[in-house]
């Protein structure tokens, strides 16, 4: 008797402390709401490919327009477009100490989902160095291949949270 009774306090007791979360997006980091734009990249002509990129940060969300140079084919002609082509993802962010970790999956230009086509698709998932943060510019290191992205902010949003 003393042990249903136990028991029932503790599972009354987990029921109780229990609480849903509510069904909304995430805040993100205030410091990253906006349009981010990098506008050049350092020694361009020197290298075999580059890739420039335009962030959009929203609450815990990002949306990224990459558009690729390369002077080596690695795609079908069809594909290789003279080399120059563009890829777009999203996804969601996190900031942790002076890390900034996208996780997400490529799209099509209209961000629905790509299943097939030129270039990658699948899963999009890239870390960075935050080096600085300034209210109108961001210096990311890739810790993929430590190459430097300088951003401009071009556009600051507001996070307005929204039902999942």
């Amino acid at each position: 008797m003393m042990r249903n009774l136990f028991f029932f306090l503790l599972l009354t007791g987990v029921m109780v402390s229990c609480r849903r979360l509510p069904n909304v997006q995430g805040k993100g980091e205030a410091f990253l709401q906006g349009v981010w734009n990098q506008d050049s990249i350092a020694n361009s002509a020197r290298l075999l490919n580059y890739t420039q990129h335009k962030f959009k940060f929203t609450c815990d969300s990002f949306y990224v327009d990459m558009v690729t140079h390369s002077k080596v084919n690695y795609y079908s002609d069809s594909c290789f477009n003279g080399g120059v082509w563009k890829e777009y993802a999203k996804g969601v962010y996190a900031v942790r100490a002076d890390s900034l970790f996208l996780d997400g999956t490529f799209t099509k230009a209209n961000y629905k989902q790509k299943v097939s086509g030129c270039y990658q698709t699948g899963r999009f998932s890239k870390s960075f160095l935050i080096k600085s943060a300034k209210p109108e510019s961001i210096q990311l290191e890739s810790i993929s291949d430590q190459r430097d992205l300088d951003l401009n902010l071009k556009e600051r949003i507001i996070c307005e949270q929204k039902e999942l």
